[in-house]
């Protein structure tokens, strides 16, 4: 037998898939016309972009990896870091730029108690901010006007609306000391 001589089933199927082509050319006619262009090429433009409607409000965007104003921000933490390390400084005004100041007020005390805590001052050269609230600082500790701790790091907190050296920054330096024992409130 000859490929394709057996004609009535030929026929038969002929039948079964015309039918089933115009099915398909009506369901897919609508597609074929919603991706036609009317200059019969590719075009060069970019489909538009489908727009989705959004189910979370705006405000629950990414989290914001500085604050507001950035420029303030950074002066602040300059100047309070400078008022914090500055010896002519009064205990009490050292606690209102130092995170937890209050119950910081141990560790203050024995961070200033020390003669060279007493004469070390800082100067910040960056501050980076990694939230909001929050940022890492690098400053030169000076020691009677020497640089003793050069390219120092240290974290900065805003805590009730005041940008504060953070009491770990202070437990770090304290701990450099060299007296080895623990300090009560780091």
């Amino acid at each position: 037998m000859v490929l394709g001589s057996d004609l009535r089933r030929s026929n038969a199927h002929r039948g079964r898939g015309t039918a089933l082509a115009a099915a398909l050319l009506l369901f897919l006619a609508p597609a074929f016309v919603a991706c036609s262009d009317d200059e019969g090429g590719g075009g060069n433009e970019t489909p538009p972009t489908p727009t989705v409607e959004q189910t979370e409000p705006a405000e629950q965007s990414p989290a914001a990896t500085a604050p507001a104003d950035v420029g303030a921000a950074e002066t602040e933490i300059k100047q309070n870091w400078q008022k914090f390390f500055d010896p002519a400084t009064s205990m009490e005004d050292k606690q209102t730029v130092l995170e937890n100041g209050e119950q910081m007020a141990p560790v203050l005390q024995a961070f200033s108690g020390d003669e060279r805590g007493g004469q070390v001052q800082a100067k910040v050269s960056k501050v980076e901010f990694t939230s909001p609230t929050e940022a890492n600082v690098t400053y030169d500790l000076t020691l009677k006007g020497a640089t003793a701790l050069p390219n120092a790091s240290g974290t900065a907190v805003e805590q009730d609306g005041t940008w504060k050296v953070s009491a770990k920054t202070l437990c770090a330096l304290v701990q450099l000391s060299g007296n080895g024992s623990p300090i009560p409130g780091c």
